[in-house]
């Protein structure tokens, strides 16, 4: 099935409906099916048979008996597969999921995206063919996030400020030719809420906000249970909201954003400061084992309890909660998600940043806001990126 311009059909409505329900909830009797559909049994008889004719459905055998004739159940077809992809600053992963978004095989990798997209989008490319080599089956569609602002429509990332030579790449065409399969291209952040939000913490949530903080800082907005993308799909780069016109600069070219202050590069910075001055003792013996240090090194040290790395996650804890309590001020969230690399300092970062939200925004909301570390790690990313994938298959706006 694919989307064009034109508003769907009832037939293709009730079909996209269909195939939603069974990718959300799993195999369902006949009955049931028209129940939450509100279609006819006659109608609803025939959409399977379409369905199952194109190889997207197929009989999951009798279901249980609500008394009178056994109803059938009907399932998303068994080999039908999505690949979800998710290019991030300096990682790379790929996974191989059935037609419910049920990851079967995961690839990642170290890899710099800033050697550009050729060679990234190759490496992607041979990823693909290993997870389906572990997972064969029938490629309906493929997802992929990127670390940049991304027209959804054209499937290319528009002046990514961390990737060079990416620039209106045409990411989307590429792959799609590659792989022969329709290909949706989207912010790395948003796919990530969409997996929070299809199989992580806010599963089924209507409206969260999701946070990745890694090399750079972005956030993914759900709204009505769709991702809000803005009108040039910009909406959430948090980690360019401006703190200070005279803090340090960002790699967008103005100074004193988010980002600047605390990201995976903020920190690394920060990190060899304090190991050159002497100011972290733990960190100063790191450094005299290798040339750089990185945000992990960071957390390491905060956890062995290095006085100097805790006050750095703290500082930047609280600059990252100052800017979460305006957006819980702003869209009222039913949930707040923090993800990313450096989200594995863990719940020194996460107490500060809920003190920070806590504080600074109204009691009515965040009288019952959970604000909470993401438990599907790098998994997230490729998930979410594989649920968009089966909303384009199933003509579903995500």
């Amino acid at each position: 099935m694919t989307t064009s311009g034109f508003p769907p059909s009832a037939e293709t409505r009730e079909q996209a409906g269909l195939l939603a329900l069974l990718r959300d909830e799993g195999p369902m009797a006949r009955v049931e099916l028209g129940e939450r559909l509100g279609v006819p049994r006659a109608r609803l008889a025939a959409e399977i048979t379409r369905l199952a004719e194109g190889g997207l459905v197929e009989s999951g055998g009798p279901a249980a008996s609500r008394g009178g004739r056994r109803s059938t159940l009907v399932r998303l077809a068994d080999d039908l597969r999505f690949l979800g992809v998710d290019v991030g600053a300096t990682s790379v992963g790929v996974a191989v999921t059935d037609g419910r978004c049920e990851v079967l095989a995961h690839a990642v990798e170290e890899c710099d995206v800033r050697r550009g997209p050729v060679p990234v989008l190759d490496r992607v490319e041979q990823l693909a063919a290993k997870v389906l080599q572990d997972a064969p089956g029938r490629l309906a569609g493929a997802g992929i996030g990127l670390p940049g602002p991304v027209s959804f429509r054209d499937g290319m990332p528009v002046a990514p400020p961390i990737m060079p030579g990416w620039d209106r790449f045409p990411v989307r065409d590429r792959l799609a030719g590659h792989w022969g399969c329709a290909v949706t291209v989207d912010n790395d952040v948003n796919v990530m809420a969409l997996g929070e939000r299809h199989a992580g913490v806010a599963k089924s949530l209507d409206d969260l906000i999701f946070v990745k903080v890694g090399t750079g800082i972005g956030g993914g907005i759900v709204v009505g249970g769709r991702v809000y993308r803005g009108v040039a799909g910009t909406a959430g780069d948090i980690g360019h909201i401006k703190l200070d016109d005279y803090g340090p600069a960002c790699a967008c070219g103005e100074a004193g954003c988010l980002e600047a202050y605390f990201g995976g590069a903020a920190l690394a910075r920060d990190a060899l400061t304090l190991a050159r001055s002497g100011r972290s003792p733990y960190l100063a013996e790191l450094l005299a084992d290798r040339p750089v240090l990185t945000a992990r090194d960071v957390a390491e040290a905060a956890q062995a309890g290095d006085f100097a790395a805790v006050t750095l996650v703290r500082e930047g804890g609280r600059r990252l909660g100052q800017v979460i309590a305006s957006l819980v001020s702003f869209l009222n969230p039913g949930m707040v998600v923090i993800g990313g690399g450096v989200s594995r300092l863990g719940h020194t970062l996460l107490a500060e940043v809920r003190s920070s939200v806590y504080r600074r925004s109204l009691p009515l909301a965040t009288g019952n806001l959970p604000i909470v570390l993401s438990e599907l790690g790098d998994q997230a990313g490729v998930i979410g990126a594989a649920w968009l994938a089966s909303d384009h298959a199933f003509s579903v706006p995500a």
